[in-house]
């Protein structure tokens, strides 16, 4: 694990990905969320239908979990549960861990590689502002580093300005 955080640290260096406000400016702050009192079956119906990989899970305005296509697999498949059954609340990840806009991508990816998790939902205070995976968090520093590129090939072709 070590390794991987070492290595995302050193991607970083040097080059800004930019924030998690700038990613969901060009995204969007569309959450998708459901209540721990939905089932299980209609939380994969909600995540197929908006085709995400995870929930937030809301009550009474505030974020109390997340619930995943990992927590179904591994809560509900694999100990023969029903999903029609299972309230979302009983598989549900409760401890959420969670980021603000101002984080930058490389903190993101340190913790979703030291935390094994792919969503992270951003807050400003006690709201659900938006929410990045890490496809998103990827993305961005692709493009970031495909700016730099295209930087240094410019300063080397004498097209950079003085």
């Amino acid at each position: 694990m070590r390794l991987e955080t070492d290595s995302i640290s050193y991607a970083m260096t040097g080059m800004s990905a930019g924030s998690v406000r700038s990613i969901l400016e060009r995204k969007g702050h569309q959450i998708w969320s459901i209540p721990p009192t939905a089932s299980v079956f209609e939380a994969i119906a909600l995540m197929d239908d908006r085709q995400v990989g995870a929930l937030m899970v809301v009550s009474d305005g505030e974020l109390v979990g997340v619930i995943s296509e990992r927590d179904y697999a591994r809560k509900v498949i694999l100990r023969g549960r029903s999903s029609s059954n299972t309230p979302v609340g009983e598989i549900m990840t409760s401890t959420v861990i969670t980021v603000t806009p101002e984080n930058d991508v490389g903190e993101c990816l340190r913790m979703m590689t030291v935390h094994r998790i792919r969503h992270l939902p951003v807050l400003e205070g006690r709201r659900v502002v938006g929410v990045v995976s890490i496809g998103d968090l990827v993305n961005s520093l692709m493009s970031a580093q495909a700016d730099i590129v295209r930087q240094l090939s410019d300063y080397i072709a004498g097209k950079y300005p003085a």
